[in-house]
C-alpha cells in the first residue's frame, strides 16, 4: 500500500501513473476532490482508495500497519497567495503532523519541498543542507518549504528513511486544471491558439536581456523517475534538489513550444506584474551531484525532447499522463 498525497494534482497523478506502469496498484490518493477538473487526472488509474486530505489522519492511525511508502506532494502552491496562514496549515503543519506519524508507524517518507526555497539564489543552488536555515525565499509559498526543511533537519525523531526534494520548475501533462500556476509551455499553447501570438515577461534586471531569464526546467516525467527510485533506494536521507541541472531561457521553452506545434515564432513581450516583478527569479540551476552521488544515473530529458512530448503527445491531443 503506498500513499500520495496531491493525488489528484500535477505531479501526484503523474506519479500515480508511474506506480501504475509497475503494477503498484494499491494506491491510497489523499487530497482534496472538490475540484472536478482537477480530479480527471485520476481518470483511468488504479488506485485502492480516496482519502479526503481533512479525514487523512484518521485513515492512517486505523490502517497504518498496511503502508509501505508514504509520498507527500500535496501542498498550497500558488506562489501568488500570500495569506500565511494557509501555508502554516496546508504546507507546514500539515506536513509536520505527516512527518511525526511516518515516525511513529515506521514508514518511509518522500516529501516535496521546492527551489523557491532558494529566493534569489544568494547562496547558489546547493542542496548543501548546512545552508538551509540561512536561504532567503522571496515569497510565503517559498517560506513555507524552507521553514519545513529547517524543522525536518532538527528532529531527532525521524522515519527510518526520508527525503525531501527540492523541485524546481516541473512541467508536462495532467495541469489542465492550474490555471495561472501552470507551466510557460500550457500558457504558450492557449495563447497561440487563441491569437497565434505568445507574449513573455520583459526582463526588468538590467543583467537579463527580454525573454532570456533563465529557469532550471524538468520533465513531470523525470521527477516522477527519481520518486520511483527513492522508494526502492531507502537509504541516504536528506533533502536533495530535482531539476535536470540545466538552466535555459523562456525564449528557448517557447521556440521550441512553437517547433512542436509547427507554427511561426510569433514572440512579444510584456511588463511582469507587479505584484511579483520583485518575487521573480532571474535564474536558476539545480546542482544535481547530491542526488548522483547516492546512485541516480538515469539521464533527465533535455527541453527539446520534453516540450515535444509534451505539445504532441497531451497537450495538442488532449490527453492526460
Amino acid at each position: 500500500m503506498i500513499i500520495v498525497t496531491g493525488a489528484a494534482g500535477f505531479i501526484g497523478s503523474c506519479l500515480i501513473q508511474r506506480l501504475n506502469q509497475d503494477n503498484f496498484n494499491y494506491i491510497i490518493a489523499v487530497d482534496d476532490f472538490s475540484d472536478e477538473q482537477k480530479n480527471k487526472n485520476l481518470d483511468g488509474k488504479k488506485i485502492q482508495e480516496r482519502v479526503d486530505r481533512e479525514h487523512f489522519f484518521e485513515w492512517l492511525d486505523a490502517n497504518y500497519q498496511e503502508v509501505e511508502f508514504c509520498f507527500h506532494i500535496g501542498a498550497r502552491t500558488d506562489t501568488t497567495e500570500f495569506n500565511i496562514d494557509i501555508f502554516n496549515k496546508l504546507n507546514l503543519n500539515y506536513s509536520k503532523k505527516i512527518w511525526k506519524k511516518c515516525h511513529d508507524y515506521q514508514i518511509p517518507l518522500v516529501y516535496a519541498s521546492s527551489a523557491a526555497t532558494y529566493g534569489l539564489g544568494e547562496f547558489g543552488y546547493d542542496d548543501n543542507e548546512s545552508l538551509i536555515p540561512q536561504l532567503k525565499p522571496l515569497n510565503p509559498y517559498g517560506e513555507s518549504k524552507n521553514d519545513f526543511d529547517i524543522w525536518a533537519l532538527k528532529q531527532e525523531e525521524q522515519p527510518f528513511f526520508w527525503a525531501g526534494l527540492k523541485f524546481f520548475n516541473v512541467y508536462g501533462p495532467n495541469e489542465f486544471h492550474k490555471g495561472r500556476m501552470a507551466s510557460v509551455i500550457w500558457h504558450t499553447v492557449n495563447q497561440i491558439k487563441n491569437t497565434g501570438e505568445m507574449k513573455l515577461f520583459r526582463s526588468h534586471n538590467e543583467d537579463y536581456k527580454d525573454g532570456e531569464q533563465m529557469r532550471d526546467f524538468i520533465y513531470v516525467k523525470d521527477v516522477v523517475e527519481v520518486c520511483i527510485y527513492l522508494m526502492h533506494h531507502r537509504r541516504n536521507s536528506g533533502i536533495y534538489n530535482l531539476g535536470s541541472g540545466k538552466a535555459r531561457t523562456f525564449l528557448d521553452l517557447v521556440k521550441n513550444t512553437f517547433k512542436a506545434l509547427d507554427v511561426p515564432e510569433n514572440i512579444s513581450f510584456i511588463d511582469t506584474p507587479e505584484d511579483i516583478r520583485d518575487k521573480y527569479q532571474y535564474f536558476t540551476e539545480a546542482n544535481m551531484s547530491k542526488l548522483q552521488s547516492i546512485g541516480y544515473d538515469k539521464n533527465f530529458t533535455t527541453l527539446e525532447e520534453g516540450v515535444n512530448d509534451y505539445v504532441k503527445n497531451y497537450l495538442v491531443a488532449e490527453k492526460y499522463y
